[in-house]
C-alpha cells in the first residue's frame, strides 16, 4: 500500500469524522467540547480507522468489513452510553458515524 494511496482514503474519512462528530455535537449535545479539540480528535481518530482498514483490506480480506466497522462503533460508543448515560440515539448515531467512514474505506481500499 502506497503512502499516497492512503492519504487519499485518509482525507474523504478525515471530512466525514470531523463533519459528523460536529454535526452530533450540535444535534444531541452533552457536554461542552472545544471545537478544535474536537477536530484534532476526529482527525486522530480518522488516521487510526484508516490505517485499520488499509490492515484489513490488504491482508484479512474484503469480506464484513461493515461488521468490522459496525464493531468498532460499539466499542467507541458503549462507554458514553454506560458511563455518561448518553442516549440511545448518540450509541445509534456513534455507530452508524463508523459504519459510514468504513464504507468510505471500503470504496477507497477495496
Amino acid at each position: 500500500m502506497t503512502l499516497g494511496r492512503l492519504v487519499l482514503a485518509w482525507l474523504p474519512v478525515a471530512v466525514w469524522l470531523v463533519a459528523t462528530g460536529h454535526g452530533l455535537e450540535a444535534w444531541l449535545p452533552v457536554e461542552a467540547v472545544a471545537p478544535r479539540a474536537a477536530t484534532a480528535v476526529a482527525l486522530v481518530e480518522s488516521v487510526v480507522l484508516t490505517l485499520l482498514a488499509s490492515l484489513w483490506f490488504d491482508s484479512l480480506g474484503h469480506g464484513g468489513w461493515w461488521l468490522i466497522f459496525l464493531l468498532l462503533g460499539l466499542l467507541q460508543a458503549l462507554p458514553g452510553l454506560v458511563l455518561r448515560r448518553h442516549g440511545v440515539r448518540r450509541l445509534v448515531a456513534a455507530v452508524a458515524r463508523y459504519v459510514l467512514a468504513g464504507a468510505i474505506l471500503a470504496w477507497r481500499l477495496g
